[in-house]
């Protein structure tokens, strides 16, 4: 299933910041979901890192005007699983083109990954213009976009890896980024302790950031 009408640009657009949440258990999954989507973050992906990933997915749908995705999608069962959940878009590590291909099928938005130019223009003969830049950190950070903007100044990415809220601010000035991907929203520590209003303090914070 997809959202109606959406691309995955007009996804991207939806906030500054994408939570990269690991999750465990299906009972925090509604709760989580509430405290992010009123601090202004509705675009949730969850990554297929543990066994209750499936199922949170399923339960974060069912939150009023939660856009819960899928991501660490590392192939195309990994796809059917997250499909089967009511996954609204697909986010991978890397750059698959079976997974690609079985998602465009599909009519849902994806965001691979890609860390390299050639990486990026396999993801351009697919059709793409829209990338995950992953590991952003390691993977040569925000010089590394500015260098990609030459030869490939129509693409937009959504850096994840590494980042932190300051970062998060630097790379939202570029105009290549259309928004970044953030694990520091939804700390274990805190879904462990539940304290859902300390992470919709740190959303709150994320949504609030301006972009380029």
């Amino acid at each position: 299933m997809t959202v109606p009408g959406m691309t995955v640009d007009e996804l991207m657009a939806i906030q500054p910041v994408i939570p990269v949440i690991t999750i465990e258990r299906v009972e925090d999954a509604a709760p989580l979901a509430e405290a992010l989507v009123a601090a202004g973050l509705p675009v949730l992906e969850v990554t297929l890192r543990t066994p209750a990933a499936a199922e949170c997915i399923a339960a974060m749908s069912q939150v009023k005007g939660a856009i819960a995705g899928a991501g660490t999608v590392l192939n195309t069962k990994d796809l059917q699983r997250a499909l089967d959940s009511n996954a609204r878009f697909i986010v991978t590590p890397g750059l698959s083109a079976s997974v690609v291909a079985e998602t465009q099928k599909a009519g849902v938005p994806i965001l691979p990954g890609i860390a390299t130019a050639t990486e990026l223009m396999a993801g351009l003969d697919l059709g793409l213009t829209h990338f995950k830049f992953f590991p952003a950190e390691q993977a040569g950070g925000r010089a590394m976009l500015d260098a990609l903007k030459g030869p490939f100044g129509h693409v937009r990415f959504c850096p994840t890896g590494g980042i932190t809220l300051d970062l998060a601010r630097d790379y939202l000035t570029r105009s290549n980024v259309a928004c970044v991907g953030g694990g520091w929203l939804t700390p274990k520590k805190l879904i462990d302790a539940k304290k859902w209003d300390e992470i919709g303090a740190l959303a709150r914070e994320a949504a609030a950031l301006r972009r380029a």
